[in-house]
């Protein structure tokens, strides 16, 4: 099955990322953004993880398969920790909880709902799409420790990215009116994350229109795989605007 964006781009990226100017790991000012940065993709894979679990009980038969989605997004959390501690910067946890608030209230409404097409748009579709965009502009202007980390962890999520499409696919005519809903109150969400974070990204040299770019290519070809057609999708990708 096709996916979004190939993983084989992380691995181009590292090889082109020698011609590319990278930033000075060891300015205040870089580890000062570094703290919000390492701390989002830190409590974005603790959140992942929850989720996971969270969806396991609600598709018991997938059980099994989603525990398995869930330990990866630990390992990543470990992997993104040691990274942070590679280059002397403490995460600002409490930062990046509150970056996520939005998103993990509308994920527990929905989980107490038992809306699992909700569930796994938040997760599986938006949340995974924003982490493969970040990690794909990050992965060229990252220190060597991290690069590494950070090439495990993409190829990895489009596991998740893939589990969510194929769900959706399976059940598409019965999820589709929820998806709508769903999306029109989530996806402006990703957007003003994007926002939120786009100073600290810069510090980082990684550009919110690439940034925003590459998030809605995976989130569209996502939402094409499971079913959706172009005027729809264009139509759900206004919500950003």
């Amino acid at each position: 099955m096709p996916t979004p964006v190939s993983p084989e781009v992380a691995v181009l990226d590292e090889r082109d990322a020698s011609a590319q100017q990278l930033p000075d790991f060891t300015t205040e000012a870089y580890k000062d953004a570094y703290s919000r940065i390492n701390a989002i993709v830190i409590e974005g894979e603790q959140e992942a993880y929850d989720n996971y679990m969270s969806l396991g009980t609600m598709i018991p038969e997938h059980a099994d398969e989603l525990a398995r989605l869930a330990k990866m997004e630990m390992k990543h959390m470990k992997g993104f920790t040691s990274c942070g501690r590679n280059l002397g910067v403490e995460a600002d946890l409490p930062f990046a909880k509150e970056f996520f608030g939005p998103l993990h209230g509308n994920f527990q409404i929905a989980f107490k709902e038992g809306k699992v097409v909700t569930c796994l748009l938040i997760q599986a579709l938006l949340i995974e799409a924003f982490a493969i965009s970040a990690y794909h502009i990050y992965i060229p202007v990252a220190d060597p420790f991290a690069r590494r980390i950070t090439e495990g962890v993409v190829k990895d999520e489009y596991t998740h990215l893939n589990y969510g499409q194929e769900w959706l696919k399976a059940n598409f005519e019965a999820s589709k009116e929820e998806l709508f809903a769903a999306n029109k109150a989530n996806l402006p969400l990703i957007r003003s994350m994007l926002d939120q974070v786009a100073g600290d990204a810069a510090v980082l040299q990684m550009d919110k229109e690439d940034l925003i770019e590459d998030f809605l290519i995976a989130y569209q070809e996502a939402l094409s795989e499971i079913g959706f057609n172009m005027r729809e999708i264009a139509r759900m990708a206004a919500a950003a605007l």
